[in-house]
């Protein structure tokens, strides 16, 4: 029998009881709903069957709008700005957040189909970046040096073993380490986080998988209750997630990047999953991620938020839905 460990990081507060960390096996987090699957033999199936969506991919010529400029970054009112894909600007409370912040193409290679709304040059006095997991699309190198070179005083705040990884390519930085269900140590008037369980898995290359955590982050500031699911498929995490936290302001959850199920049913949701999950959360508003600005799956670009926006016209999403586009703000 494997030998399991547990891991989290002694210095963080954990809010669940009886949760003695993240259980790893031959130095993998693995998952004690899930064990992580051979991705490589989906890949192959998946590159190998027919994508019985080709045809409306090629006839979908819908793009994201994207709102250009840079006044959300040029008052101190509380905001949250979508900056395509899975990337968010926050400000609370006085306190400037960045969410997997990714300026450009995935890698330098992965095409992007929405702009990024300002220059990374603009992104200054930001307070704290948040990083989910290590995948391309959610901690990309050179944005991340980007935003530390401008932001020298700025914290990383992400999963274990993820900020030893980011200190590689930034020298000096300051970072904390969260397992799941731990608080990371902000000043408490200010702000709380604290990082929660996904369905997922994370890596840079194929020899390194699930040797850095991946998750989800809870933002409580000034009243609000903000909640960002990162990469997931469907699961119970969402319905523990909102027993934890009764009174959830807004959820950004991802729609895109779901077919065909056979690759992506286990680690992203499509638009009807992510809707299940915001009623399991019991949120407010739900605003939508994770589709339009990277074509990482077989739906069309454009299928996802016309999913979504199906379902709300049809009152099957109890709550509020507020689609941004990229540079547009939700005032708090």
């Amino acid at each position: 029998m494997a030998n399991i460990t547990y891991l989290n990081n002694p210095q963080l507060k954990t809010i669940l009881n009886d949760w003695e960390g993240n259980p790893v096996i031959n130095g993998k987090f693995i998952d004690p709903h899930k064990k992580f699957g051979s991705t490589f033999k989906k890949f192959l199936q998946w590159k190998l069957n027919k994508n019985e969506k080709a045809e409306a991919k090629r006839n979908d010529k819908w793009r994201l709008p994207v709102k250009l400029g840079n006044s959300f970054l040029k008052h101190e009112h509380n905001t949250i700005v979508w900056l395509g894909h899975a990337s968010f600007f926050i400000q609370l409370n006085g306190k400037r957040l960045l969410i997997d912040p990714m300026f450009g193409r995935i890698s330098g290679v992965v095409p992007r189909y929405s702009a990024l709304p300002c220059s990374p040059d603009d992104f200054t006095g930001i307070d704290y970046v948040l990083i989910s997991h290590a995948h391309r699309d959610h901690c990309d190198k050179s944005s991340l040096q980007k935003i530390f070179s401008l932001n020298t005083s700025a914290t990383l705040l992400t999963s274990l073993n993820t900020g030893k990884l980011v200190k590689g390519w930034i020298g000096s930085l300051n970072f904390q380490e969260a397992g799941w269900y731990q608080q990371y140590n902000l000043p408490e008037d200010k702000l709380r986080i604290t990082f929660l369980p996904t369905q997922h898995w994370s890596n840079r290359y194929m020899t390194d998988i699930n040797k850095t955590l991946y998750g989800s982050f809870m933002i409580e500031a000034d009243g609000l209750n903000i909640f960002f699911n990162g990469d997931s498929g469907y699961c119970s995490y969402p319905k523990q997630i909102g027993e934890l936290f009764p009174n959830i302001d807004i959820a950004m959850i991802g729609i895109g990047a779901y077919h065909p199920p056979l690759m992506m049913k286990d680690v992203h949701t499509n638009p009807q999953e992510a809707v299940q999950i915001f009623h399991d959360l019991k949120a407010k508003t739900l605003i939508p991620m994770h589709y339009g600005t990277f074509d990482l799956a077989d739906e069309p670009l454009g299928e996802p938020l016309q999913i979504l926006q199906q379902l709300h016209s049809e009152g099957k999403i109890n709550g509020a839905l507020k689609t941004l586009i990229p540079g547009e703000e939700l005032v708090l």
